[in-house]
């Protein structure tokens, strides 16, 4: 153990000495199961064109409950060759009723931090871990989740984004595959599938504490300073 330690800090010591002031976290990511790539036809979609394909192969998906219960599909919206995507743990009551992740309070709330940093909605991507509204906005289920995501893995593989931004403790936990808090996967940038993966507060949850605001701000800016050296 001990010589794993004095590994670990002479690797620190050298990544400092080079000048860099970041580590990278791989995340605990996973190819598609043999189940999701069966009922998936991946060689339809190629292309960040193919999202409008890819939606209307699954906008009548009844592969679990939350099918019979929904108003509307939730795919997500934004731009096709977005440089980072957007993602929240699934569609609120707004969001089932207009089909469009983040139209509400929360989503009025991302669109004026998006502008705080000098960005605008139509130049992101925006989507949910599931696309089907849960009943009374519980969290996503398990099961939910699992047969819901490679559906978000293609979206992320069709327009290869550089970086995606979890808004939220479920989405982080989803896609990174822990049960960390999310205090400790905020300020870290992790590699999902060869993108870089960070994590700040829900737009929800700024609303009942305003004093995340700043924060996640801040990770924001973090994001925009990702892109500018990429």
């Amino acid at each position: 153990m001990d010589v794993a330690k004095d590994k670990f800090k002479q690797y620190i010591i050298q990544q400092r000495d080079l000048g860099f002031n970041e580590l990278y976290f791989p995340a605990a990511t996973r190819p598609l199961s043999a189940r999701a790539v069966k009922r998936l036809d991946i060689n339809k979609f190629r292309d960040s064109e193919s999202l409008v394909q890819l939606e209307k192969t699954i906008n009548t998906c009844q592969k679990c409950p939350l099918g019979k219960t929904r108003t509307r599909f939730v795919f997500g919206v934004g731009n096709p060759k977005a440089e980072i995507i957007f993602i929240g743990e699934a569609p609120g009551r707004d969001e089932d009723l207009q089909g469009e992740p983040f139209v509400g309070r929360a989503g009025k709330l991302l669109d004026k931090m998006l502008t705080e940093v000098g960005l605008r909605r139509e130049e992101v991507y925006i989507a949910n871990i599931l696309k089907c509204r849960p009943p009374n906005n519980r969290d996503p289920e398990p099961s939910e989740a699992e047969e819901c995501e490679p559906y978000l893995l293609m979206q992320i593989k069709l327009i290869k984004p550089k970086v995606i931004c979890c808004l939220g403790r479920i989405a982080a936990q989803r896609l990174l595959q822990t049960n960390a808090t999310l205090g400790a996967m905020r300020e870290r940038i992790y590699d999902f599938h060869g993108v870089k993966l960070l994590v700040t507060f829900h737009p929800a949850a700024i609303l009942r504490t305003n004093s995340y605001m700043r924060p996640a701000i801040d990770d924001l800016r973090k994001i925009i300073g990702i892109l500018k050296e990429s």
